[in-house]
């Protein structure tokens, strides 16, 4: 075969060598946040999008948009903050608080990651009751076995095959959520209207709320901070000059867009499925109730296609909010326990939970209302310290950014304060 590229004159060719070469660097320092991009696309948003699309059809796409543009901002300023400090967000804080007031947010944080670690089990064990009909109970266990295998991956490999396994199991639940939309697709208008902010009553403010306090996670900010010093400075004292590090904000900027507007891709397409199949049908405002759904309208193909994607949101997301959890009690409390031992405690929860007989599709509605507790106290100590140009130097947020994030901090707060007031008042 012949090269294009002998034909050139020398400065040509080498230019042409150095673009492959960078464009290659550049492919090659993305992953981290296709792993916190997991979070995303757990089982809690597919509960919430499904919710919203089956209920109130195209209302509430807009939300997605926003909580999608708020999520690249919030996980730019995390994956910035580890790579400029070669620290977690955890560990910083860490240093900073007092032992009480460190204890005390460890308790808050834990609370936060074992919610989340609840729902992912709880949608992986619904995965495969639908797909053979297995006990939620043994199903649990099983995506705590599965899990546990993909975290000895990271732990005996180190990070990039888990990255690689990670985004292997991205397009699975990417063509499981979105391969209904080939045979019903949305309506053009109908989504159009949709990109307009408005409600109808409270029910939809609360579930607006809770769509928003399903995508942006706790447990996925301070984890990315986690995965981007554990790729790019795994030895904090080392001296890394700042040009290298203005080239990783620079490739990290690109790898949070690429992997968030997938996520977003596959979490509006959940709530537009649902809206041009589900809507008006009862039962399917749980899990259970909108796979059948699926099925009877798109047939049994799609309908196992949506519930091997539910599958691999479950697997994934545990696997990553399991690694979560850990890195949030190494930067706290300075204590690091195998992660294997850290899946067999946060497992049990979900096992006693489904064994008892607990509604799961309500298990995954309370533990999105534990995360909004959680919001506050990991957005904005994100925000002061990337302000902080002791801290961050040259790479501190500029005044655009500044003003962005803290604004994206108000209104996640204030819904989230919003869905708390619905959910314990009674006025949804």
């Amino acid at each position: 075969m012949l090269d294009a590229t002998r034909h050139e004159p020398r400065p040509a060719r080498t230019a042409t060598r150095e673009r492959r070469g960078a464009r290659r660097a550049l492919l090659g320092l993305l992953g981290p946040a296709f792993v916190a991009s997991i979070a995303y696309v757990d089982p809690g948003n597919v509960a919430a999008n499904l919710t919203a699309g089956a209920q109130y059809g195209y209302l509430l796409v807009w939300v997605l948009v926003a909580a999608n543009v708020m999520a690249v901002l919030v996980q730019y300023q995390s994956a910035k903050l580890g790579i400029v400090t070669g620290k977690s967000l955890p560990e910083i804080l860490g240093e900073r608080l007092k032992p009480a007031w460190r204890r005390a947010f460890w308790v808050q944080a834990e609370v936060v990651a074992a919610a989340t670690d609840l729902a992912e089990v709880v949608g992986g064990a619904i995965a495969l009751y639908l797909l053979f009909g297995l006990p939620l109970p043994l199903g649990a266990v099983i995506v705590g076995g599965v899990s546990m295998l993909l975290l000895m991956v990271q732990a005996r490999s180190r990070q990039r095959p888990f990255e690689f396994v990670i985004i292997f199991l991205l397009g699975i639940i990417t063509i499981g959520f979105l391969a209904g939309l080939f045979i019903s697709p949305p309506d053009p208008g109908g989504v159009l209207a949709g990109l307009v902010p408005g409600f109808q009553g409270p029910d939809t403010v609360l579930l607006a709320a809770s769509m928003l306090g399903a995508t942006v996670m706790p447990h996925a900010i301070y984890v990315h901070s986690a995965l981007s010093r554990d790729r790019h400075r795994p030895d904090p004292h080392l001296h890394v000059p700042v040009p290298a590090i203005a080239r990783l904000v620079k490739a990290t900027r690109w790898d949070v867009v690429a992997a968030l507007a997938i996520a977003g891709i596959v979490n509006i397409g959940m709530l537009l499925l649902a809206a041009s199949t589900l809507g008006g049908e009862d039962g399917t405002d749980t899990i259970e109730g909108a796979h059948a759904a699926i099925t009877a309208n798109l047939g049994p193909v799609v309908g196992v296609i949506f519930a091997v994607g539910l599958l691999a949101s479950g697997l994934a997301s545990t696997s990553v909010g399991c690694y979560a959890g850990g890195s949030i009690m190494q930067g706290l409390l300075r204590i690091r326990i195998p992660l294997m031992t850290r899946r067999v405690i946060t497992l049990i929860p979900a096992i006693v939970l489904l064994s008892v007989g607990f509604d799961p599709t309500w298990g995954l509605v309370l533990s999105q209302v534990v995360l909004s507790f959680g919001i506050p106290f990991v957005l904005i100590p994100l925000v002061i310290l990337t302000s902080n140009k002791a801290l961050m130097g040259r790479f501190a947020d500029g005044p655009a950014l500044r003003i962005a994030a803290i604004t994206s901090v108000v209104l996640v707060v204030t819904l989230n304060l919003v869905l708390l007031w619905l959910t314990f008042s009674g006025a949804a």
